[in-house]
């Protein structure tokens, strides 16, 4: 395990370095740079100025090693858009995704489960049918889709913020204020989120659960006189996990794509927002932050899926040796 965890660490670390570097190259490459926020109205020497601030006087090549050697230090650069240090303002809108994700990936895993149980079990009636047809409903349905229809609902409704992480006039009240304030913001955008990661791990489950009781252990297990809840629970439920550990770092990959478009719509202060905004004022470095946090949070889920896969899954313990 030690051997696995090291190559996937490493691995971890190469998706980082490759993600935040492409970043900062494709944003110089691309047409026009930083200098043209200045207006027609600047002239040459506040544009020379602007472009040897951030190293546009430099090649490439130059610049991003020049970056990188700083970034090892956690020292990602200045931002144009902000005036400030890029690792302070992505270090914040990471942990506001971090929260948005960490709450849609549990609704997804809990309602996901939990609904795969049910329709993998249970392959008639009512119920089941009508989750199967919600779910490939919400897999075919884009996150701006389910976006846009959850912030229309809330605003016809009142019912959630059609937006943002807090309300205006909560800035000087206390810490439980506060935390009261973030859970009425936060269900809108993590069901938006959740949504579609949940109908695809239903599916999973619903099928692998499917599988699992048809295999010879389980069959043998119900001659024994095993009651049913144990069959499912204590003997087919953690063999069909395997599929949903294998794909579970790849869905919170989708977790962080979809997190870009839930946080435009919902106004959610994240990386998602604050990577866009980067974009549009072709603010470098804080473009390649911004990379660097999401290929982090990419790698973590990886790994974690990783880990979850290797403890359900013997085979996978044995092949890291």
């Amino acid at each position: 395990m030690i051997r696995f965890l090291a190559r996937r660490l490493a691995f971890a670390v190469l998706l980082v370095v490759a993600s935040s570097s492409a970043a900062l190259l494709l944003t110089r490459l691309a047409p026009g740079d930083v200098s043209a926020e200045l207006g027609t109205g600047a002239t040459r020497e506040q544009i020379a100025s602007l472009r040897a601030r951030f190293s546009l006087d430099r090649s490439a090549p130059a610049q991003l090693a020049a970056w990188l050697g700083h970034a090892v230090r956690f020292d990602f650069g200045e931002s144009f858009l902000y005036g400030r240090p890029v690792a302070p303002l992505v270090g914040r809108a990471a942990l506001n995704t971090s929260v948005l994700a960490a709450v849609a990936l549990t609704l997804a895993t809990i309602a996901g489960l939990g609904l795969g149980l049910l329709t993998g079990t249970r392959r008639r009636g009512v119920l089941p049918v009508l989750v199967r047809g919600i779910s490939l409903a919400v897999i075919s349905m884009p996150p701006l889709v389910t976006s846009l229809l959850l912030v229309f609902v809330a605003a016809r409704t009142g019912w959630l913020p059609a937006g943002g992480m807090s309300s205006v006039d909560i800035v000087d009240a206390s810490w439980s204020a506060w935390a009261v304030d973030l859970a009425w913001h936060l269900p809108l955008p993590a069901v938006a989120l959740a949504l579609p990661i949940a109908a695809t791990f239903e599916r999973l489950q619903a099928q692998s659960m499917a599988e699992a009781v048809q295999r010879p252990f389980v069959v043998a297990a119900a001659g024994r006189g095993v009651p049913p809840a144990g069959l499912i629970l204590r003997h087919a439920w953690p063999v069909s996990l395997q599929p949903i550990t294998a794909v579970y770092g790849i869905a919170v990959g989708a977790l962080l794509s979809g997190s870009f478009v839930v946080e435009y719509v919902t106004t959610w202060p994240g990386l998602g927002r604050l990577m866009y905004d980067a974009l549009r004022a072709r603010d470098i470095y804080l473009v390649a932050g911004c990379a660097a946090a999401g290929a982090g949070f990419l790698a973590l889920g990886t790994l974690a899926g990783d880990l979850l896969h290797a403890l359900v899954d013997p085979r996978v313990r044995e092949s890291a040796r």
